[in-house]
């Protein structure tokens, strides 16, 4: 089965995590477009800009400006946006956190994991199972 390459947003401030998904990207061979924006501020900026519709958002919850949870309740508001895919990677495992935001409507919510190997497996698995699956495109 063919793998649908992807184009990611990944709204993320920490420069380490955005190298790491970029390490993870080119040691996997994955071909996937990467989209950055610091903060959901300047990531809301991207979008309404209508060039860029991604496949996938990658969201930390921990950004100046505009943290990660007021961000997803904006995009989960907005009809043109609240379809596309968002998952929450951070080191965030407040529960109330994860139950706030499933209830906006997030795709999934993955922890980032210290080891970096560990980040190689996640996230690895995480872009395979999107790059499968069905998306929809408005």
């Amino acid at each position: 089965m063919k793998k649908k390459v992807l184009s990611i947003l990944l709204i993320e401030d920490d420069r380490i995590e955005v190298m790491k998904l970029k390490r993870v990207l080119s040691k996997e061979a994955l071909n996937h477009k990467l989209i950055e924006a610091k903060n959901g501020e300047e990531a809301l900026t991207l979008l309404r800009d209508k060039s860029i519709l991604p496949d996938l958002i990658l969201l930390d919850l921990n950004m100046p400006k505009i943290d990660g949870i007021e961000f997803l309740k904006i995009l989960k508001a907005d009809d043109t946006f609240k379809y596309i895919p968002t998952v929450v990677l951070t080191t965030s495992s407040n529960h109330n956190d994860v139950k706030q935001c499933y209830e906006i409507g997030i795709a999934g919510y993955v922890l980032k994991p210290l080891k970096y190997e560990d980040y190689v497996t996640k996230l690895s698995g995480l872009l395979n199972y999107w790059s499968l699956n069905e998306l929809i495109h408005l």
